[in-house]
């Protein structure tokens, strides 16, 4: 058993890696500023699940406070670090750069910097496959050229991988990157499509579709993502700096995606067709073939199969799904 610290514990993917953790009996210290980016009673939510477990540590603080996480690492001692905290969003990147600047950049640097000078024995972060940006060759591979980001977003995921290298380059640090396609499922982002077309689509609301409808994604469910995680943390075999995929393997065009939703709901979606957003991909497809190798990652819930499950927690959850409805509201 060891003593992890995971950033983004009140986030999406971070709960779900907590969880996970804690109940194979690691003993967590979970770092969160539960920010205002979406509803933050789904994120204080998450967390007083999380705190059920008497092997929890929740430590609500800034990435970008140097003396918080100075303090963090001498009180609490983690052996590993999952680095999942981040200003998330394609879009919102176009109007918020310096949030993007301050969580992604400046965040980063506090932790691996922190990490290394603690003697952390391995150093797990997220970045994107945003980072593969205009790219037309598919499906992705790690080593494809990423020099072209097409968002601030995917920029400031692709520095991480340059600042890891350079950690494990001058100072020995074990680093290893995931680069998540699109992950998916309940307890998930008010944020990305599947939550928000569905309450949409259940409140006879439009849902604007992008491009037309033709782009397309690699939908990845969080039950998969979160075993190639757990493996990133745990497996022996990996290199000392190692950029990894996580995707499902199979891309699925976004009117797919809808007519899914809309079956599983029972209702009809109202849809505004509009041209692309700037900075957005056309459509992202993972090559696996090294997470599997490596991680013995082997994805194997359909997108119909993981969309049902979130339908499902949708509606066993109204008090909590009408709380952020009504925040995404009073925000716009």
């Amino acid at each position: 058993m060891a003593t992890i610290l995971v950033t983004g514990s009140a986030g999406f993917i971070g709960f779900h890696v907590a969880q996970a953790l804690l109940d194979a009996g690691d003993t967590v210290i979970g770092l969160d500023n539960l920010n205002s980016y979406y509803a933050p009673t789904l994120k204080q939510a998450r967390h007083e699940i999380l705190g059920q477990h008497f092997a929890f540590i929740p430590f609500e603080r800034d990435l970008c406070d140097r003396d918080a996480i100075d303090f963090c690492f001498k009180r609490y001692e983690p052996e590993l670090v999952c680095h999942l905290a981040a200003q998330a969003g394609v879009r919102y990147s176009l109007r918020n750069p310096y949030e993007y600047q301050k969580s992604n950049i400046e965040g980063f640097v506090n932790l691996i910097a922190q990490a290394k000078s603690s003697g952390v024995k391995r150093f797990v972060y997220a970045s994107s496959s945003s980072v593969y940006g205009g790219n037309t060759k598919m499906p992705y591979s790690e080593d494809d050229p990423v020099n072209t980001p097409v968002s601030l977003y995917a920029a400031t995921k692709r520095s991480n991988e340059l600042i890891a290298y350079t950690y494990t380059h001058l100072w020995g640090l074990q680093t290893v990157g995931l680069r998540f396609f699109t992950v998916y499922g309940p307890w998930g982002r008010p944020d990305m499509a599947y939550w928000s077309f569905l309450e949409a689509i259940l409140h006879r609301e439009p849902i604007t579709v992008f491009n037309h409808g033709k782009n397309s994604r690699d939908f990845t469910y969080i039950d998969d993502a979160i075993l190639g995680v757990k493996a990133a943390l745990q497996a022996e075999s990996l290199d000392s700096y190692e950029i990894i995929n996580l995707g499902n393997h199979r891309p699925v065009e976004l009117m797919e995606f809808i007519e899914t939703l809309e079956e599983l709901s029972g209702e009809t979606a109202i849809k505004e067709m509009v041209p692309a957003q700037p900075g957005d991909v056309v459509a992202t497809y993972a090559d696996i073939e090294k997470a599997g190798r490596k991680l013995g990652f082997a994805p194997s819930t359909s997108l119909r199969d993981g969309l049902a499950r979130f339908v499902v927690w949708y509606g066993e959850h109204p008090d909590l799904t009408d709380a952020v409805r009504a925040y995404r509201l009073s925000a716009c």
